[in-house]
């Protein structure tokens, strides 16, 4: 049996999980945050953040292991935060002020630019099937956000495109640190640091004292980001993102169930085709994967 072979098959199927599940925290995080009300958009950053420091500095203390960067990782680590900070902020940015479809699609072109950063950072050349698939699963997508494109305003517009390309160019750098065997837990802990202290001083000016509820949504909100932080950041750390982005586009399957199940929003019926379509693709790519190996 060649060992060598069965681990490839292995790891990308743990990068599928845990795209997976990094797709259903992020879901939740954006329903907490939708339900918690007008709050300013750099006080929920802050909060998004602020969980996953506390949840990532508990998991380094149990393992007994020291706060510390790898050596030749520090550089990685400073453009994850970098990209993956500014990204954030300029989707957020543009949430506030696009129409909410818009917005969401701007952001998953990031599988699209984290294949296309794949180049030149780390030398992977995705296939033709690969390229396909990912294509395939965004039309799938914008059929479900449907953009209009019609109240989109070029300031928040650009945005919102560098809020993909920021989040696309950060999953890059992550697939980079798990090459040079860097934890998961330092780069969620390293990010989330990097952008709780870049929000603190725009919380200062424009505080906004929350109620009890409203800190309830955004502490869940905080945690469903962790859980999908640590998500993301451990699947691109098993598979790299032409062989496991399209399975990111569930995170809109995951959205839609909650607005059903909680906001009474009732999907239509291209929706549901869109549904079909990237759930199809997704398991085409599957199943080729498990062939092709």
């Amino acid at each position: 049996m060649d060992f060598k072979r069965l681990n490839a098959i292995s790891n990308k199927s743990k990068g599928i999980i845990c795209i997976l599940f990094a797709a259903l925290g992020f879901s939740f995080m954006t329903f907490f945050v939708r339900i918690s009300g007008d709050i300013p958009t750099m006080e929920k950053a802050f909060f998004r953040n602020a969980v996953a420091i506390v949840v990532s500095l508990f998991m380094l203390v149990r393992t007994k292991e020291k706060i510390s960067i790898k050596k030749g990782c520090g550089g990685d680590i400073f453009f994850r935060c970098l990209f993956g900070t500014s990204g954030l902020i300029a989707n957020f940015y543009a949430i506030d002020r696009l129409n909410i479809a818009d917005a969401n699609m701007l952001n998953k072109l990031s599988p699209f630019f984290a294949i296309l950063i794949s180049i030149p950072i780390l030398k992977e050349k995705p296939k033709k099937i690969d390229i396909a698939a990912v294509i395939i699963a965004f039309l799938g997508a914008m059929l479900i956000v449907r953009p209009s494109g019609n109240n989109m305003q070029l300031v928040p517009g650009l945005l919102g495109l560098y809020g993909g390309f920021g989040a696309g160019t950060a999953y890059v750098f992550v697939r980079r640190l798990g090459k040079k065997g860097e934890r998961t837990p330092i780069i969620v802990l390293c990010f989330s640091a990097f952008s709780t202290i870049v929000t603190i001083p725009f919380i200062a000016m424009n505080f906004v004292v929350l109620k009890p509820w409203q800190l309830l949504c955004l502490v869940m909100a905080g945690l469903s980001a962790t859980v999908g932080q640590f998500g993301i950041t451990s699947a691109y750390k098993y598979a790299p993102a032409k062989e496991i982005s399209v399975f990111d586009y569930t995170q809109v399957i995951f959205a839609a169930i909650l607005g059903m199940l909680f906001l009474g929003e009732v999907p239509t019926v291209l929706s549901f085709i869109g549904y079909a379509v990237i759930i199809g693709v997704a398991v085409f790519r599957w199943r080729y994967n498990l062939k092709e190996n």
